[in-house]
């Protein structure tokens, strides 16, 4: 009995099975896909039916969305400017591959032609276009050969890549295009001459690449020893012309600069004022966990010469292989790509480290790594009085003798008169709400000295840089 009730279920599981296979088979007839708008498009300018047209794919980070969509401005202006993008309709897209899509509309007809898809991609700091996110547009080859070109977007559902497909009746065909493309992606780079800054999202990690204002600093904002901004400005700010000169010569022009010292010296400071000085070069920032991304952005500034990789903090990727053996993969990933670059690039890698002592010997020690280290001290007597003047020129600062307070700031970062100073004008403010224009004078920056270095702030003012 239990042997013919098994026979009989297995008789009716087959017979469904057989039975959905023929209702599908029969749907595909019925469907007459080749003849969908969507696959018609494609098949009726490439004169082939769509299953068997090879095609050429290229991913590129997230990132590169704009960069994508100006180069292909750029080749469709030259070589079909009246051509219009299509897009695909149909549930779940946003989880398929672009071709995965197509092929799905061939098969099975679950696509159909539908609108472009845009998104806002950035093209500075306060401006922005639309790239396509999802769509195509009919196009031709460099030889004028017919092509199709797509591109898939990146999207919370999806790997944080941008993914561009060429489509043509020869493979040889596809790639030519998609060279002319990429090319075109460079000449047209949207990163050129930009400040940059790598960085994680909180949505999934995503990477992102942001444009940062470039600061304006004068050499007097910029508070050193004596000689120091010049021995750096000189190494790191070279003209066309004295490049061209340093490679007539057989010299190179790839440079390595550590900038090394207390927290709160300056460091950052003078790296912003190098990028206020270099404002025909691309610079691009990594620092904390953005670290990960240091072949990515070794790979931009190669490409976008001249330019500039700043690392700050280095020693977090950096750390000398015996204290902590076994780890360090970024470590080896920084001597490479350093290693990497020619040296008649234009490109410069500026490090910063609070940490010098626990450096990686090979990283600071062999020659062609870093060419010029640097110590950003604590400020000296006259450097001090400096800072309290650069921090106090938008108020009265009457100090007719100062040498008393910049006795009892000996030991101070700059960092720690910059908040002496906030927070002198602070107590004035609370003290005289009335308007009046702020007058720091000896007493008040004395007691706002003592406020900051008594009991209750004495961490605060270890935080600060104070003594």
């Amino acid at each position: 009995m239990d042997a013919d009730i098994r026979l009989n279920a297995d008789t009716a599981n087959a017979l469904a099975t057989n039975l959905a296979k023929l209702v599908e088979a029969a749907r595909f007839r019925v469907s007459d896909t080749e003849n969908d708008p969507l696959v018609a498009r494609i098949t009726d300018h490439l004169d082939r039916p769509l299953l068997n047209l090879p095609s050429v794919t290229e991913t590129f980070g997230a990132w590169q969305h704009v960069n994508i969509q100006r180069g292909l401005d750029a080749y469709l202006a030259a070589h079909s400017p009246d051509a219009e993008w299509f897009g695909i309709a149909g549930a779940g897209r946003n989880h398929q591959d672009l071709v995965d899509m197509l092929t799905d509309a061939a098969l099975r007809g679950n696509f159909h032609l539908g609108a472009v898809d845009y998104r806002t991609v950035a093209t500075g700091p306060d401006s922005a276009t639309e790239a396509v996110q999802v769509g195509l547009v009919n196009s031709v080859a460099p030889d004028g050969k017919p092509i199709v070109v797509g591109v898939r977007g990146p999207n919370e559902f999806r790997p944080p890549q941008t993914t561009l497909h060429v489509i043509a009746a020869e493979k040889a065909t596809a790639t030519a295009a998609r060279d002319e493309i990429t090319r075109l992606m460079k000449e047209h780079n949207a990163f050129r001459g930009a400040l940059l800054q790598f960085d994680v999202s909180e949505n999934r990690g995503n990477e992102l690449l942001s444009y940062l204002h470039r600061p304006r600093l004068a050499p007097e904002d910029v508070i050193l020893p004596e000689g120091t901004l010049e021995t750096i400005e000189k190494h790191v700010v070279r003209g066309s012309e004295r490049n061209a000169a340093l490679i007539a010569n057989g010299q190179h022009l790839k440079r390595g600069v550590l900038l090394y010292g207390p927290p709160g010296t300056g460091k950052t400071h003078t790296v912003r004022y190098l990028m206020s000085r270099l404002t025909e070069a691309t610079v691009v920032v990594l620092s904390g966990r953005a670290m990960r991304f240091l072949a990515e952005a070794s790979a931009v500034v190669r490409g976008l010469q001249p330019a500039v990789l700043v690392i700050e903090d280095v020693d977090l990727i950096a750390e000398d292989r015996s204290m902590r053996p076994g780890s360090g993969p970024l470590l080896f990933e920084l001597l490479n790509r350093i290693d990497g670059v020619d040296a008649d690039a234009d490109v410069t890698f500026i490090l910063t480290t609070n940490r010098v002592e626990v450096l990686e010997k090979a990283l600071v020690e062999r020659p062609g790594r870093v060419d010029l280290a640097l110590e950003i001290p604590k400020p000296g007597p006259a450097e001090r009085e400096r800072l309290l003047r650069l921090y106090a020129r938008t108020v009265d600062l009457d100090l007719p003798d100062p040498s008393e307070l910049i006795a009892e700031l000996d030991g101070v970062t700059a960092s720690f008169v910059r908040e002496l100073v906030r927070r002198a004008v602070l107590r004035e403010l609370d003290a005289n709400p009335d308007g009046q224009r702020v007058r720091l004078d000896t007493d008040t920056l004395r007691d706002t000295l003592r406020e900051l270095t008594g009991e209750r702030q004495e961490l605060t003012g270890r935080i600060l840089g104070g003594r």
